[in-house]
């Protein structure tokens, strides 16, 4: 879709600088249409894995384009042919128009993405204002730590995703730079300047954005190191959630043999064999999306490492793995807000008795009674199975009003 964008700007460019006739122009400007509209489908049967840049793919759309034009024209009674190079691909090569085309159709992705991340972060703030008074244990290197709110946690989770939505929508001013114009090598051979000011006009009339040139064509047509920039934004993002799914998953865990401090909604029969069981799908729904996209944004990673010389040869690879890396975390991260994340609940007498249960306490007593004294105290803990208050009670090293008081400053 993104490449017909091109091509129709480009049509209306090339009559702009009077390189093409209206007639010529009308026809492909048609054409394009018919393909915007999802006409035609089965004309592009080309896989994604490919030699040559990308070169089959590009005059797969100039052959269709040129074919669908001639027979616009002679049904209106011209017997003017549409050339796929005289014509379609004039001013053109598939070395800017097939890099601009990628970077126009992950510009819209990344905007749906970013509008996805607004609403998920969204979700985790609400539901820290939901659990703002739920006390529980924070745990470090997976053992007892200290104290902590389950809000607390879910606000650390709408930051970490607001923070990366920040980033989402800073890597969408590196789509908006194109290459457009610069033709085989970067240095706009048979583009001329009234064409190259022409084609970004009309490109952002038709896409509604702000596409422009870059200042300098020749890198943006020898390094694929730009898209890797995004690749890399993406690749952050879906590590991340995929860290705060598995904390999910870990703090879903049980019903009665793990943590089980927040409840998952049931979504499908956990399994085909073990009864009642609730699998935490769409937790693990991410975490696969992680190592999808990990592994997307390797394989560009290595094909931008691939472009020689003057051309960033390997763009295959870059395109089909950066716009489907961009496809699925909007469409998993969107699933994880509707079927997880909102429905999340929280097992606030859970969250209490592993709490007591632990040594999590003993951190807000060292002020009062000395780290040494506490170290002893959290090895009898774990040695007689008694909780850390029993013991600081029937020590009298205070009393429980005093340790209630002092466990209490700390608490909401």
């Amino acid at each position: 879709m993104a490449l017909a964008q091109i091509k129709k700007a480009a049509a209306m460019a090339n009559f702009d600088a009077g390189n093409i006739s209206r007639d010529v122009k009308n026809a492909i400007v048609r054409a394009a249409d018919e393909v915007l509209e999802g006409k035609m489908g089965d004309q592009f049967p080309l896989p994604a894995l490919m030699g040559g840049a990308e070169t089959s793919i590009h005059m797969n759309m100039n052959e269709v384009l040129a074919n669908r034009a001639t027979e616009i024209l002679a049904k209106a009674g011209k017997k003017t042919v549409v050339h796929p190079n005289d014509h379609v691909n004039r001013s053109q090569s598939t070395n800017d128009a097939n890099p601009s085309a990628i970077k126009v159709a992950a510009l819209a992705l990344l905007q749906n993405l970013s509008d996805v991340l607004k609403d998920l972060s969204a979700a985790f703030e609400q539901k820290a204002k939901q659990f703002k008074n739920v006390i529980k244990l924070a745990r470090t290197h997976l053992q007892d730590a200290v104290p902590i709110t389950l809000g607390e946690e879910f606000g650390s989770y709408a930051e970490v995703i607001a923070q990366h939505r920040l980033e989402i929508i800073r890597v969408q001013s590196v789509a908006q730079i194109l290459n457009l114009g610069a033709t085989a090598a970067g240095n706009s051979v048979n583009a001329s300047p009234k064409y190259r000011t022409a084609v970004y006009k009309h490109l952002n009339k038709i896409t509604k954005q702000q596409f422009k040139a870059g200042r300098n064509l020749i890198p943006l047509t020898n390094s694929a190191g730009y898209f890797l920039i995004i690749s890399q934004a993406v690749n952050a993002l879906c590590m991340d959630v995929s860290k705060i799914a598995s904390d999910l998953r870990l703090m879903s865990s049980g019903p009665r043999g793990g943590l089980g401090e927040i409840t998952l909604a049931e979504l499908q029969n956990g399994s085909s064999i073990m009864p009642g069981k609730n699998n935490p799908v769409m937790p693990e729904t991410v975490n696969n999306m992680y190592y999808w996209v990990s592994g997307n944004n390797l394989s560009i990673e290595h094909a931008a490492s691939g472009a020689q010389l003057d051309l960033a040869v390997m763009i295959p690879t870059v395109a089909d793995k950066l716009i489907q890396s961009i496809k699925i975390s909007a469409q998993v991260l969107e699933q994880f807000n509707k079927r997880c994340v909102s429905t999340i609940k929280a097992n606030p007498k859970r969250c209490k008795e592993l709490l007591e249960k632990s040594t999590a306490y003993a951190t807000l007593l060292t002020p009062v009674l000395g780290y040494e004294k506490m170290s002893e105290v959290v090895k009898e803990t774990v040695k007689s199975g008694k909780t850390l208050r029993e013991i600081i009670i029937s020590n009298k090293l205070l009393s429980n009003k005093e340790f209630d008081r002092i466990i209490n400053s700390f608490m909401p």
